[in-house]
């Protein structure tokens, strides 16, 4: 890639690093990891790559709206939006700064799946009121949390409450 090509991406990472996740506008497109690539194709065209969280989320529409729109708002000429579902989203792809970002918003973020198929476990658990590996408070960090629901306002979300503070709070699951 020439070096104007190269500036011209990381002007596109610049701009997306801007554009707020729709369903939590605490964290940025790349912090949550939606933002896979940023490429200036054979025709000229800047390209963005991005992988939804889920083939079937409703913000998808929107999300690529408002990254096209933070490139064309940075003058990086053509631009267009490019969906990859595989490999398929997980929440390994949370930057540790989004990860902070959400857990300042209140909303527990998810635990590390490669971590847990490494140790054998599925990644995703369904769990009674009060369950096994306990979530994290985001706002006082006690331990003593129960889920009230597998759902919370998003279907990436669960509800949970903390025992120590009372304080409902959302976690996000890791998938």
């Amino acid at each position: 890639m020439n070096q104007a090509a190269t500036e011209r991406c990381e002007q596109a990472w610049a701009a997306l690093k801007l554009v707020p996740d729709p369903e939590v506008p605490a964290i940025s497109l790349c912090e949550l990891g939606i933002v896979r690539d940023v490429q200036v194709a054979e025709d000229g065209v800047l390209e963005a790559i991005l992988t939804p969280t889920y083939s079937g989320c409703p913000a998808t529409e929107l999300i690529e709206e408002q990254a096209l729109a933070a490139l064309n708002a940075a003058g990086l000429g053509p631009s267009r939006i490019v969906l990859r579902r595989a490999p398929a989203w997980t929440t390994d792809w949370i930057s540790e700064e989004g990860r902070q970002k959400l857990r300042a918003y209140g909303i527990a973020p998810p635990g590390r799946t490669a971590s847990m198929l490494a140790a054998g476990e599925a990644p995703i658990h369904v769990y009674g009121r009060r369950s096994a590996s306990a979530v994290p408070c985001p706002r006082c960090g006690s331990d003593r949390t129960e889920q009230l629901s597998p759902f919370g306002s998003t279907a990436c979300k669960a509800l949970h409450r903390c025992l120590s503070c009372l304080e409902p709070f959302e976690h996000f699951k890791p998938i």
